[in-house]
């Protein structure tokens, strides 16, 4: 895969079935007009499909209990996305709103009357609800420490009301913005549970609740009471189930999701799956029940499995996802479909149990190689590595994920095919800190940056230099967020393994990270403590005097969860002090440049990261 190979990867992802409709949307980047576009495609049982809408980009699909209606979320040009309805039998699609920020996904209630959703709904004068420009806004007066977020922007100013839209249009706010919503669920015909912060987020909090309400609108009242994080209810098996976590203040870092259930009437609250080896992936969608359980998807080693849990708990039984990444997923009741991806494919729609799977575009990919060993202290190491062609030995580019409770997988994964077709062999190590390998090892690293994480790397980087096509002579350093703490970490600690580093939307100083990101008021103080010495020691800058190799500053403007400043330290610091060192800053974009960012800075990225190590691994 080359850099400018993006604009062939089709990628499909959510997908809705009801009898023999099975849909799925489809995005394609577009870098001659820097966008993505893609519509609904219908899936056949032989794996054939068939353009169903042909909006610029839909998505978000959801088919209605009665199956004679499908709404989704259609974006046109540059507008925000906005609800449409059409029927399954064919037929032009109806815009239901109109909004100025755009609706939220379609959640149709059980009679197929009206869909609730959530929307941010501006203050009067701001985003665009006047012809002046952001600069002529008032200011904002800002009193609590979590007002703004990455790729959203401020939040008291435009709040997310929880709404109900009808099938001719009519759309009722039935919450008033005074508040956090999301996740709405039908509780019946005439009452909804959503998601808020604890006492409807009087104060600051990581808790979160169910409230209910009726969907005409009216009083909103505590409904259960979460454990920790809450998110994604439903109604199954005449009781409501959720995703969550379970901590204290705001401990809320690397804690496993699981499910939860309770009664109708809102009694107390049971957790389903263990806390320790069950960790739910809420990327990959709703969890949805048919007549033997619920089905969601467990993070497990890099593999994302698709399982039905009993409804009276357990591990479950995996469906679909071994060595693979079920990216979303849909019932019936009797059909089961996913989205699964694997190390050459970036997604396929498999009906489970059939062995069917559809054939989308994509490009060639090369090998991927799963590695194991030990750390040092004799703790097991995991990852994967991806070869490019040829005997070698190849020049090794080792990339760390960011979270760092996130991880590698067995999915597709474009940057890692990039560099390989290029003529590196890309190692992809999941150290301690990762998710997917249980609770304790996520929080092994929870005041322990620098430590456990930095000997699970480098042990896994040997096991593959150990390998004849891997070049240990010529090895570089790369990761974004927390990945890019750790290059910069590495340099600083071990720059002799290493001829040069790519440093990307790193965490370099935690003591101004906690105010100047929009978590790191929580963040810092419950993976570091809130000593500052103790941050300050976990710190990569602190320790810039040591970092001799060639280094590549690389961050986005707008970046508001690792902000510029982290970037702007590291490289002012560096070029104090001689070393060879560039910055790169991306125009527009947020902390999601290299999943979501746009096409042409994508692209341009990977030319940038190409030539980087072409400068320095390929001689």
């Amino acid at each position: 895969m080359r850099p400018e190979d993006l604009q062939l990867l089709t990628t499909p992802g959510t997908v809705a079935v009801s009898g023999d409709l099975v849909l799925v949307s489809i995005t394609t980047p577009d870098l001659e007009k820097n966008t993505y576009r893609g519509g609904l495609h219908r899936v056949f049982p032989d794996g054939t499909t068939t353009p169903w809408t042909h909006g610029d980009r839909d998505n978000a699909q959801r088919i209605s209990p009665d199956g004679r209606s499908v709404a989704f979320l259609r974006v046109s040009g540059k507008s925000k996305p906005q609800l449409y309805v059409a029927p399954v039998d064919g037929g032009e699609p109806r815009r239901l709103t109109d909004l100025p920020l755009g609706a939220g996904a379609p959640v149709w209630s059980p009679d197929s009357s009206r869909i609730a959703f959530v929307a941010r709904v501006p203050e009067a004068g701001r985003y665009g609800t006047t012809d002046e420009g952001p600069e002529a806004e008032a200011p904002r007066r800002i009193t609590r420490l979590d007002y703004r977020f990455d790729d959203v922007g401020f939040l008291a100013d435009r709040r997310p009301r929880l709404h109900v839209v009808s099938l001719d249009g009519e759309v009722i706010e039935v919450t008033d913005g005074s508040y956090d919503v999301s996740d709405p669920a039908w509780l019946d015909d005439s009452t909804l549970v959503f998601v808020a912060p604890r006492d409807l987020g009087v104060v600051e909090t990581l808790h979160c609740d169910l409230y209910s309400v009726p969907a005409a609108g009216g009083a909103v009242s505590l409904f259960v009471r979460g454990a920790g994080e809450v998110s994604m209810p439903f109604v199954a098996n005449s009781s409501l189930y959720w995703l969550g976590t379970e901590f204290t203040g705001i401990d809320a870092v690397a804690r496993n999701h699981g499910l939860w259930r309770s009664g109708l009437d809102g009694s107390a609250p049971v957790r389903l799956t263990d806390a320790e080896t069950v960790d739910v992936e809420r990327l990959s969608g709703q969890p949805v029940a048919d007549a033997e359980g619920v089905l969601l998807v467990v993070r497990n080693r890099g593999a994302l499995e698709l399982r039905r849990i009993p409804f009276d708990g357990g591990p479950g039984e995996v469906l679909a996802g071994t060595s693979a990444a079920v990216r979303s997923f849909a019932t019936d009741g009797s059909t089961v479909v996913a989205v699964v991806s694997t190390p050459d494919s970036p997604g396929q729609v498999e009906f489970v149990g059939t062995g069917v799977r559809t054939a989308f575009s994509s490009v060639s990919a090369r090998e991927v190689v799963e590695l194991s060993g030990s750390a040092s202290d004799g703790y097991p190491v995991h990852g994967w590595l991806v070869l490019p062609e040829g005997e070698g030995p190849h020049p090794v580019v080792m990339a760390v994920h960011g979270g760092p409770f996130m991880y590698h997988s067995w999915g597709f994964f474009d940057e890692a095919q990039v560099y390989a077709s290029a003529g590196y062999a890309v190692v992809l190590p999941n150290p301690r800190g990762s998710a997917g390998y249980g609770q304790s090892h996520g929080q092994a690293v929870i005041g322990k940056f620098g430590t456990v994480d930095v000997d699970d790397v480098l042990s896994l980087l040997d096991v593959a230099l150990a390998r004849p096509d891997c070049d240990a002579e010529r090895v570089g350093v790369m990761g974004g967020s927390y990945g890019g703490f750790m290059t910069s970490w590495l340099s600083a600690h071990h720059g002799e393994r290493f001829k040069a580093a790519w440093s990307e939307r790193a965490v370099n100083a935690w003591d101004s990270f906690s105010g100047s990101s929009d978590i790191g008021y929580f963040f810092t103080d419950a993976y570091c403590g809130t000593d500052p010495e103790a941050q300050r020691v976990m710190s990569p800058l602190t320790y810039v005097e040591k970092i001799n190799l060639p280094f590549a500053v690389v961050h986005s403007e707008q970046d508001w969860r690792c902000p510029l400043e982290q970037a702007q330290r590291m490289f002012v610091a560096l070029k104090r002090r001689g070393v060879e060192a560039e910055m790169l800053i991306f125009p527009g974009e947020g902390h999601e440049l290299t999943r979501s960012g746009q096409p042409r800075h994508r692209r341009q990225r990977f030319d940038a990261v190409l030539e980087w190590w072409g400068r320095y691994l390929k001689s």
